[in-house]
Order: C-alpha cells, then sequence, then structure tokens
C-alpha cells in the first residue's frame, strides 16, 4: 500500500469520530514515519512497509475509539514547543496561549518578576514562561503527583527546570513567599455540560482538571476567595500584582463582577479569544487591596 492508500483508508475509518480525520491520519502516520505533513503530501506514491501499515493501523484503531491524537503520540504543540502529555494531565490548548501572551506583556518589563501557575498540569504554562522569559522564576503547584512527573519532564526538556519550582500542594498551600502574578487555567467546566463535552475530551481527559461544579465557577470562586484571605495574613501576591485567570466562554461578565467585588482596589477586563469568546479575566493591581 502507498502512502496515498493507507491515508485514504484511514480516514474512511475517522470520519464518523472526528472533525479532522485527514489531519488525525497524517499526524499518526507522520509519526511512525518519521516525517511531517508537508512530506506525506509531496510523496503520495510512496509505498508503506507492512509492518508500518500494521502499526498505523492500530494507532487509527485507538483514534476511532476515541483516544486523542496527542495521547496516542504521547505530546502536543503549544506556544511553538512540543510538550509531552498523557492521561495525567489535560491537552494544552491553543485557546490557552492568550494567557501567555498577557503574562508576557505584563512580566518583562520587570527586573526579576516571581510567577505562581496554580494547577500546572503539563507545565504548558510555567514552561513556555520560563523559556520566554529567561529573567522569570517561576512556581508551578498541583495536587497531582501524576502531573507534576509530567511538568517536570516538560521543564528538562525545555532546558528551564532550574527556574521552575515544582510544588504539589492545594491552590496556594504552596507558597512560601509573595509573587509578582499568579497565572491558573483551572477547571471551568459545569457538571451540567458533561454530556455536550466531545467523547475524545469526557472519556480520556482527567476529570478533575475539567469540571468544576454546576456552573463551572467553583474552583475559581475558591482560588480567589483564598488569595484575598491570603492578602490579610501572608500576602501571596506582591503590590500591584496581577491575577491572569482562563475562563470559560459563558463567564466572562459573572466572573468579572465577583473579580471587582473581591478586589475593589484592582483593574478587571475580560479579553476574547480569537474566536470573540471570553477567555481570560485579568486583575491587575490585585495585590493591592
Amino acid at each position: 500500500m502507498t502512502i496515498r492508500t493507507v491515508l485514504n483508508e484511514a480516514t474512511a475509518q475517522l470520519d464518523a469520530v472526528s472533525e479532522s480525520a485527514r489531519l488525525d491520519a497524517q499526524l499518526l502516520l507522520g509519526a511512525l514515519l518519521g516525517r511531517n505533513r508537508a512530506a506525506l503530501l509531496a510523496h503520495p506514491d510512496e509505498p508503506v512497509a507492512l509492518e508500518v501499515t500494521r502499526r498505523f493501523r492500530a494507532l487509527v484503531a485507538r483514534r476511532a475509539a476515541g483516544e486523542p491524537v496527542a495521547y496516542i503520540l504521547g505530546r502536543a504543540a503549544f506556544y511553538g514547543r512540543e510538550f509531552l502529555v498523557d492521561r495525567r494531565v489535560l491537552i494544552p490548548r491553543p485557546e490557552t496561549e492568550l494567557l501567555v501572551e498577557r503574562a508576557i506583556e505584563r512580566l518583562r518589563p520587570l527586573p526579576a518578576p516571581r510567577i505562581a501557575d496554580i494547577g500546572t498540569g503539563s507545565g504548558a504554562i510555567a514552561v513556555t514562561l520560563a523559556a520566554e522569559l529567561p529573567h522569570v522564576e517561576v512556581i508551578a503547584t498541583d495536587v497531582s503527583t501524576g502531573a507534576l512527573a509530567v511538568a517536570a519532564e516538560n521543564a528538562r526538556r525545555h532546558s528551564v527546570a532550574g527556574r521552575v519550582s515544582l510544588r504539589q500542594g492545594v491552590w496556594l498551600e504552596p507558597l512560601e513567599a509573595p509573587v509578582d502574578l499568579i497565572a491558573a487555567n483551572l477547571p471551568y467546566v459545569a457538571t451540567d455540560e458533561a454530556a455536550m463535552l466531545p467523547r475524545d475530551v469526557h472519556d480520556f481527559e482527567p476529570h478533575v482538571a475539567l469540571f468544576a461544579g454546576q456552573e463551572g465557577l467553583e474552583s475559581i470562586r475558591t482560588l480567589l476567595d483564598q488569595i484575598v484571605e491570603a492578602q490579610r495574613t501572608r500576602p501571596v501576591l506582591q503590590p500591584g500584582g496581577t491575577i491572569l485567570l482562563e475562563i470559560g466562554y459563558a463567564h466572562g461578565k459573572k466572573l468579572a463582577a465577583l473579580a471587582r467585588e473581591r478586589f475593589p482596589g484592582g483593574t478587571v477586563t475580560v479579553t476574547q479569544d480569537l474566536a470573540g469568546l471570553d477567555r481570560l479575566v485579568e486583575i491587575q493591581g490585585a495585590g493591592s487591596g
């Protein structure tokens, strides 16, 4: 069989389960052959060895059963880098790059900023910020030891392990000193929306990193309440510090109101993603009261 024929066969098999069946097939075959998509397209009539065809069909069967391509390959792209992923962590999404871009804007002018990435998961946010900003120190926390193991591997992979401190604990618990910025991509899917999720998300990605109560606001509300409480006793944010939160598309108004109530001295803004959906809540001056 040729590259064209095995891709056609796989695409037909995946059409019923994936909106990107052709791309999925190309990524899986490319991984086995050690080639990118352009190389596959350039040589459609090249024969594929029987053993490679067998292994490819096994991968396609996993995708047909709903398993995400990123878990099958063990990696996902984020902000121009490749991150190791498995079922212990969420797969990084392009939408989260908006949070990273805003964090870079806020941190770049500071001389030696410290940031906290709460609920780091794969470490995509923490590692990316450390790689993009060599003068930044990052504290990355997560309650899951499995997630922290994945994040540690990604920090080593991108040569920033010396500036990314991985700490196990709940919410703000592992923070020992104030930081200039708190970033968090916490669960924000409402439990009532579980049936609306794509199969590859609902059945394979960790529910603890997806769901946040009936409204989808529980995790972010808890974090903001803990920041307010901590500021009274052992500050976790420097004066003028910033909080960046990735949010669900329907949560912008509610979370903006909640943030203004809890941080009356701060400036709250909601930013939309490329699809025009609310995606980021920023609280500037949150450390001021």
